[in-house]
């Protein structure tokens, strides 16, 4: 399975992205989906994750409220939505596919990673 993320690139603080992540297989529909980040000198951190039905989310403290995911299992991709974008949000953006059909916050559920997406804020 390939996970392939666009959408990343430069956007003024307050501003808004959408970043997908379209899959080349659609057994992926099956699985639980999230997006991590990794900023410069920093390690990689979950950002946002959906269940495979996309009944289930999960967001990281620092984007909830501002960031959306979902997921459209007819084009089996991801998206997430990033509103209100701080400089701090500035990270090479990556989406995995779980394991299993559910959400979840940690690395080691997921099994299958893309390249990452870049995202930069400026202030």
């Amino acid at each position: 399975v390939q996970l392939q993320a666009s959408g990343g690139g430069l956007v003024q603080a307050g501003g808004s992205l959408r970043l997908s992540c379209a899959a080349s297989r659609r057994t992926v529909n099956n699985n639980g989906m999230g997006w991590f980040r990794q900023a410069p000198g920093k390690e990689r951190e979950f950002v946002a994750a959906i269940s495979w039905r996309g009944d289930s989310t999960l967001y990281a403290d620092s984007v909830k409220g501002r960031f959306t995911i979902s997921r459209d299992n007819a084009k089996s991709t991801v998206y997430l939505q990033m509103n209100s974008l701080k400089p701090e949000d500035t990270a090479d953006y990556y989406c995995a596919a779980a394991r299993t059909s559910y959400s979840s916050r940690r690395p080691e559920d997921y099994r299958y990673w893309g390249e990452g997406t870049l995202v930069t804020v400026s202030s």
